[in-house]
This record gives structure tokens, sequence and C-alpha cells, in this order.
């Protein structure tokens, strides 16, 4: 049990800082509030002078399979044999002992949502993890979180001599799989349990079936418009659910994106233009999709940025002209809920897990110092 007195809060509900204590037990936040008392053989940690966040929450990296110093022969995001493999698994290729992990949490990144890169068609599930612990089992929060799916230049590159060098190529082999998923899965349920009817056993087709049940939303890798458009117009035709990853021209179609009403992951943008589809990459982006009313989260695609500066794009947003509040939401609650677990973590409220970051300035600001960080109700830093 711990108590932090004194603090400045910015709780990500409301948008103005309050002075308050929070108590934390049993790995939640029990209470906050004005002066509450301390109870029995309770830890007290003084914030006195300092600002108390939630803790961070980046909705889209690949950190733990895509390892810090490793180079490309130690990567685990992106499967190279196979253009679609939905039944990959994040969670069976994470490092926990990534040291990437450990400058997250450190930064007070303390939740992310991770898993297989873009170089697929269909790249497997990700995962939803806390930034700390030796064994991936024990850090999740959501095993099976959305079904990684890629338009745009990368599936044509990486394919292009195989099977895939066109963005209707690219369509095509979404939709192919997902009609055999949904006739597969019509199979499997016509057959009532009947083994002698059942289809031949698909691990690809199993893998799909919870997106197809919404279960899980595909997490949509869509830079241009037209591959944006794209992701939403086969997510109508399939009546599944949708992220959308990266949205780097989503400033030039906020209206229509406004209408979708689906979550958007922006970035990375503290990087260089590297191919056609970022010319118009812009730190208003993530801003203007706000103002439009889009649920907007700010993402590192880590190891693309490292986990670490996730606080400082948030910043440079903001320096850019997206409300702070709006930028503090988009690294907090709104990646939570882009994630799947906006009722466990991304917001300082009573029952939610206690994940706390502590600070000497602003973490937007890159002379802020990290004073605490509590993940689980357990102080790492």
């Amino acid at each position: 049990m711990l108590i932090i007195k004194n603090g400045n809060v910015h709780d990500a509900v409301h948008p103005q800082a309050y002075r308050a204590d929070i108590l934390l037990a049993d790995g939640k936040i029990a209470a906050i509030g004005a002066d509450l008392a301390v109870p029995e053989g309770c830890g007290e940690l003084d914030a006195g002078g300092l600002e108390v966040w939630p803790g961070f929450v980046d909705a889209h990296t690949h950190i733990g399979l895509d390892g810090y110093g490793i180079g490309y022969e130690g990567h685990d995001y992106n499967e190279m044999n196979d253009i679609c493999c939905p039944q990959l698994r994040a969670i069976d290729g994470i490092n926990p002992m990534d040291p990437s992990l450990k400058a997250a949490r450190q930064a007070g990144v303390t939740t992310v949502c991770t898993g297989p890169g873009s170089a697929n068609v269909l790249g497997g599930t990700f995962t939803v993890l806390k930034t700390v612990g030796r064994c991936v089992d024990d850090m999740i929060v959501k095993a099976d979180a959305a079904m990684k799916c890629a338009f745009g230049e990368n599936p044509k590159r990486c394919y292009q001599d195989k099977c895939d060098s066109t963005r209707m190529s690219t369509a095509a082999i979404l939709r192919r799989a997902l009609f055999e998923a949904r006739d597969y899965k019509a199979r499997k349920d016509a057959a009532g349990g009947d083994i002698q009817k059942m289809p031949k056993f698909d691990m690809k087709m199993e893998a799909l079936i919870p997106v197809l049940e919404k279960k899980i939303p595909l997490k949509a890798h869509a830079h241009q418009a037209n591959d944006i458009f794209t992701a939403l117009r086969i997510a109508r035709e399939f009546d599944v659910d949708i992220t959308l990853e990266h949205v780097t021209e989503g400033h030039l179609i906020a209206d229509k994106l406004a209408q979708a009403h689906v979550p958007m992951a922006v970035g990375p943008t503290l990087t260089h233009a590297s191919k056609f589809e970022l010319q118009n990459k812009s730190w208003e982006t993530p801003g203007v999709l706000a103002k439009a009313g889009c649920a907007v989260s700010i993402i590192t695609d880590n190891s693309v940025i490292p986990q670490q500066y996730l606080p400082l794009c948030a910043g440079m947003a903001v320096k850019a002209g997206m409300d702070p509040f709006d930028a503090l939401k988009a690294i907090t609650i709104n990646a939570a809920r882009h994630a799947g677990v906006g009722e466990r973590v991304g917001s300082l409220e009573p029952g939610k897990d206690a994940d706390v970051v502590i600070t000497e300035g602003c973490p937007f600001e890159v002379f802020h110092t990290v004073r605490a960080v509590i993940i689980d109700g357990e102080r790492v830093l």
C-alpha cells in the first residue's frame, strides 16, 4: 500500500490539473482526493511541487520484437516467408529482456500494444503488455488485442517478386483471407460440433474468427489517404471492427475520418520521410484530427522512434497546434481505448491499475525529469 501526497494531478479525465493525494492498494488506485488519511502501515511518497500523471500508453509499437542493438538478423517482427500469416502471435516472439522496455518504463511508458510489423498483408495478433517483467505471460494486460493488416508500400516492397506488386493485389489478398475465413466459420458453425462434418482444421482461418466475431479489430497500417479509405471500405464489406494505424495523410481527409468513428493512431512523426507515402507527414496531423472530433492516439512505432520519446512526440504535436489536453489523452486514455484496455489503464481513476508517473516539469518538454514510476502499485523507478 502506498499513498502519493500533495501532487499536482493530471488524471486524463479533467482538462485542468488539481492538487490531490492518490492511495494505491493491491495494485489498483484505491482513492483520489484532497488530504486523504494515511492508512496504518502505508508507505508515503511526497509529490509536493511535482506533476502526477497516468502511466503513458503507446497504442502501436514493436517493442520486444524489434530489439535494441540487434540489427536485422535478430528482429522478430516481420515474417518474410508468407505474405498472409494471421496465425502468428506477438506473445510468442516478445523478449522481456529487450533493453527498450527498461528505457520505456524509466520514461514513464508503462503499457504498450506491440506486435508484428507491416511486411505482410496479414501479420498476426498484437498484444498489450506492461513494460516490466521477466516473463511475457506475467506482463500481459490483453493477450489478443488486434489483428495486424497492412496496406501501401510495405507489402508491395517485401513481396513484389513473389505475389504482391500493387495496392489492388494487397486488397485482394486481404479480401480473399476474410472470404475464406467467413466460409470456414460458417461450415464450422453448421457442423454443430460434429467432428465428421467439421471443415479441415486451418490455423490461419481459426486466427481470423475473432476478427469476424468482432472480438478483436483489424489493426490497419495505412499512411496514404487512398489506403485509409481502402481499409475502411474492406472493414465495411465484412462488417468487422478496425483501427487505423499511422494515418499520415489524415489531416488531408479529417472531415471524412471524423465520420468514420474509428480509433486512429498517428505516427511515427519524429523521423525522415523515408518513402513516397510519407511525403505529407506533419506534426499537425494529430491536432487537426482531434479538432475534427476523431479519437486520436500518438505513437512511436518503436523502434522507428525509441519508446522513451513517446511523451516528447506529444509535445511536438502541441508545438504544432494540438491542444495540450488532447495530446495528453493521445498518450494515455485514447491510446488505452485504442488498444482495448481503457477499462484498466490510461487515466487516474479509482479501480484502475496503479500505474503512475511523477515528474518535475511537463513530460512534453525535453528538460523534464521523471522522479518516480509505479506499475501495478510497485515502484520501478
